[in-house]
């Protein structure tokens, strides 16, 4: 059984519309970001030596 005072302590809910997805949008922007800086990076030296010799 629920009292009236439950009601009270829940957080609100969130709207609907857009402001409750800016912080989706945002994450999945920056995620899109890191993972286009990662691929531009260029592979160290070491690393394509240590690919060669598994080769």
């Amino acid at each position: 059984m629920r009292s009236a005072k439950d009601e009270t302590n829940r957080p609100p809910k969130p709207r609907g519309g857009t402001e409750s997805r800016k912080p989706g949008r945002s994450v999945g922007d920056a995620l899109r970001q890191a993972y286009d800086e990662a691929v531009r990076e260029a592979v160290p030296d070491d690393l394509l030596d240590l690919l060669k010799k598994l080769d």
